[in-house]
């Protein structure tokens, strides 16, 4: 098969015409500094602009306006400035200094070099083509310059996680030792940053982490959903609380994806094909393309983006006779119409759609030889997300309109092997469907001159229904489920202000109304009466205000320091107690936090970063191991968490990067809630036939607050240079995660962890086709991703989740 789509490739190579044309578009630029117009520029013509030398951003630069191609709009803004522009992609322009005149003598004097082909569009495994710290921090709504932004923010360049093969989440799990993950399997993984981690499974509590495509929310109380991330500009992620720009679900922070705009001025194909070989396990393989076409002479643009992946599996079950049953099979696509509408403004109406297949899943016995595990129970699962947006945006001089819309409908599908007695197996499935409704409007004036502010509001509409069913393999029954709504209204501001030179304060505000609802499903209504305090719906509001304050200052050229006060929140709903449902409040987090940054990444040799924070989480809300041995949620007590991380880059030659990251969490539940208590645990559930049940605490002793690993390390080497005519370009990491517990008390109290990870990835071609060849998991650790593979084992110490072995994946992409 892989052959068959290297085949269709080749003869799209040929068949496939490009146009290269340049498209004109209305610009409206005022007169300023480089850091006030490039982003502007950037909006109004769809592209990213880089500065290769900082000392550029405050050159003074000439008013624009007409309707122009972009190379006509940037040589008219530079024009008698020290500054010039050059193309490096067809939607990605770099400014840098001009260099000096030399005399002729010393021209002619210079070896003559290779002419090299004209550089195109960027294929997904080129190097990153501009220093990050240049590009402003727009998750901040109000483009904050990386410099002024007070907070600890990531930015990941979208080649670059692109580059050795598209993972997903995981390609950004490896490259930060700030971000973790439960691993139950692709689209039912929990997202946990700064070490705010409420629990393992997929249940009604709202995220922790909130997750954007652009300006788009993607999920509400869902797990992520672990969208590919081919064709993306870059990925941002703020370190939490955020919840003054952000609302609830921004507890840790949010990640936040930024897709590439559709280019009205050239048309373009970029395709990979890739077949992978697992050790110990099944082959594999993946294909993606992209492609961007103008329409019209009018500045409309449309691009698409399609793939589908097939990770061979690895975990083999004797009991059943299968081998390498865990095979995941992923497929998707996005796409996005831009239309020039005029007088500066911009519609972007787009989509997506993925699904993901797992057949079987991919934890192990601990106690039977490697990569085994024997189930009387296939345990697939199902995930669907599709989403349809509508983005309206104009630029007014200094002011910046933007309103984003979207509907969401998210269905996500699991089976566990709930089997106890020998050779009787039994099922537990669980559904989640998942529709959100979500639009946000904003105004805002970039930060510029050192003035910037953001007033806006937003509307999110939620619904989530989980259905489930326990019994044999031929007749479930409906068991005690539970559905929860939230309509929620949100008003907020923010404004970063320069009070003194080299001194930006930043303030803001959220306010926010929500009405929550929810029912019981299959709940018996006449055994709900006869119980005092029980209920099978409920509703209620809240309200909630969620400051922020913080300070930098920038104590040198290459010194600066910030200090931050922010909140968070998650709105409470209703779970499933045994045959009932029950309330959880809402939970709040206030977090100080602070920083030092050395030198300016991309620019100065050598750039670090450290900081600090201290968290108090209240009602924190998890899920546990209910009476009849099912998962459910309740708010669990209170705690804290002290988070201490550290970054440093080294570039000692040219083309050669060194860096390395750590992160140190202390965390702790300080107080229980007084409602928890010691719970009879039947494994199994209700009908499974057990005559004597076990009695576990399902919340034990106060202990750390799951999922959060006490220490972690991540470094990578990277090396690009140029052999002949082709870009080679060779990267290697290594990661280690720490160890960490499950959940709370001797059922969910098994470890996981401590365990490294590494990759080496090298590619060699040109900005046109390219070879890759990756290497995964180099040392073919085992290693305890998790140490949960089903909620229903009968002792605390059965399963863990192994690392993917050793892979090798070879692959092939092209760009025109």
């Amino acid at each position: 098969m892989i052959a068959r789509f290297l085949s269709i490739l080749l003869l799209l190579s040929f068949a496939m015409p490009v146009a290269a044309r340049e498209e004109s578009r209305s610009i409206d630029l005022p007169r300023g500094t480089l850091l006030q117009s490039l982003p502007l520029l950037g909006r109004q013509a769809g592209i990213s602009i880089s500065v290769a030398d900082a000392k550029l951003w405050q050159s003074a630069v000439k008013p624009v306006r007409g309707r122009m191609k972009v190379a006509e709009a940037l040589d008219r803004m530079l024009s008698g400035t020290d500054a010039r522009a050059v193309r490096v992609g067809a939607t990605s322009w770099r400014v840098e200094r001009r260099p000096r005149r030399t005399n002729l003598a010393s021209r002619q004097a210079r070896p003559a070099s290779k002419t090299r082909p004209a550089r195109t569009q960027a294929p997904p495994n080129a190097p990153p083509r501009y220093p990050v710290e240049e590009i402003v921090v727009s998750a901040s709504k109000i483009d904050t310059p990386y410099a002024k932004y007070a907070g600890a923010v990531t930015i990941l360049d979208g080649a670059d996680l692109e580059f050795g093969g598209e993972r997903g989440m995981d390609s950004i799990l490896s490259r930060m030792a700030t971000l973790s993950s439960t691993h139950l399997g692709s689209g039912r993984n929990k997202l946990f940053i700064r070490g705010i981690a409420d629990s393992s499974f997929t249940g009604p509590t709202q995220a922790t982490v909130g997750q954007y495509l652009g300006d788009i929310r993607l999920s509400y109380n869902a797990p992520d959903p672990d969208l590919r991330l081919y064709d993306i500009d870059r990925v941002e992620i703020l370190e939490g609380p955020q919840g003054t720009l952000y609302g609830a679900g921004s507890l840790g922070g949010i990640i936040r994806m930024i897709p590439k705009a559709p280019d009205p001025s050239s048309t373009a194909l970029i395709a990979s094909a890739g077949v992978s070989l697992v050790q110990h396990g099944a082959p594999g393989g993946d294909i993606a393309a992209t492609a961007n076409f103008p329409l019209g002479e009018n500045g409309h643009a449309l691009r698409l983006t399609g793939y589908s992946i097939s990770d061979g599996g690895y975990i083999d079950n004797p009991r059943l006779g299968q081998h390498d049953v865990n095979r995941t099979n992923i497929r998707g696509a996005r796409g996005t119409l831009r239309l020039d509408l005029g007088d500066n403004w911009t519609a972007d109406i787009g989509g997506l759609y993925q699904t993901i297949a797992t057949h079987d899943a991919q934890y192990a016995d601990k106690d039977a030889p490697p990569l085994t595990r024997s189930s009387l129970v296939e345990q697939g699962a199902k995930a669907r997300y599709g989403s349809a947006m509508l983005v309206l945006m104009k630029d007014w001089g200094d002011l910046h309109f933007q309103s984003s819309n979207a509907y969401v409908d998210h269905h996500l599908y699991e089976r566990f092997d709930a089997s106890v007695i020998e050779d009787t197996p039994r099922i537990f499935d669980q559904q989640n469907d998942t529709r959100m409704l979500t639009s946000e409007t904003r105004l805002s004036r970039p930060y510029q001159n050192g003035l910037g502010w953001v007033i806006g509001t937003s509307f999110v509409d939620n619904r989530t229904r989980q259905t489930r069913a326990f019994g044999g393999e031929v007749l479930q029954s409906a068991i005690a489920g539970v559905t929860n709504s939230i309509t929620e209204y949100t008003a907020y501001g923010e404004v970063s202000v320069e009070i003194f030179p080299a001194v930006v304060a930043n303030g803001g505000l959220r306010y926010s109304h929500a009405r929550l609802g929810g029912a019981g499903e299959n709940v018996d209504a006449m055994l709900a009466l006869t119980q005092a305090g029980r209920a099978i719906t409920a509703s209620r509001t809240e309200q909630d205000l969620l400051p922020s304050a913080s300070l930098l200052a920038t104590l040198t050229r290459n010194i600066s320091l910030y200090a931050r006060y922010q909140e968070g929140f998650r709105p409470g709903g209703l779970s499933i107690d045994g045959s009932f449902v029950q309330r959880f409040r809402n939970d709040h987090v206030s977090t100080y936090d602070a920083g030092l940054r050395f030198g300016r990444k991309g620019i100065t040799p050598f750039d670090a970063t450290l900081s600090i924070s201290h968290s108090r989480w209240r009602d924190i809300q998890a899920d546990y191991i209910d009476a009849n041995g099912f998962p459910t949620t309740a708010n669990i007590g209170d705690g804290r968490i002290t988070s201490l991380s550290a970054s440093i880059a080294v570039r000692p030659l040219t083309g050669l990067s060194l860096e390395l990251g750590a992160v140190y969490n202390e965390s702790r539940v300080t107080q229980l809630s007084p409602g928890l208590r010691l719970a009879a645990v039947t494994f199994g559930g209700p009908a499974a036939d057990i005559s004597s049940p076990v009695i576990i605490p399902a919340i034990g002793r106060l202990g750390r607050i799951p999922n959060v690993a006490s220490h972690a390390a991540r470094g990578s080497v990277n090396y690009a240079t140029v052999l002949g005519d082709e870009d080679f370009r060779i990267q290697g990491w290594a990661s280690y995660v720490g160890p960490s517990r499950i959940g709370i008390g001797p059922v969910l109290g098994e470890g996981q962890g401590d365990y490294v990870d590494t990759g080496l990835v090298a590619r060699i071609g040109n900005d046109r086709r390219g070879l890759t060849l990756t290497l995964t998991n180099l040392l073919d650790s085992r290693g305890n991703r998790f140490a949960l593979g089903t909620p229903f084992v009968p002792g605390s110490d059965g399963y863990l989740t192994p690392l993917r072995p050793r892979t090798i994946r070879i692959a092939v992409d092209l760009a025109y």
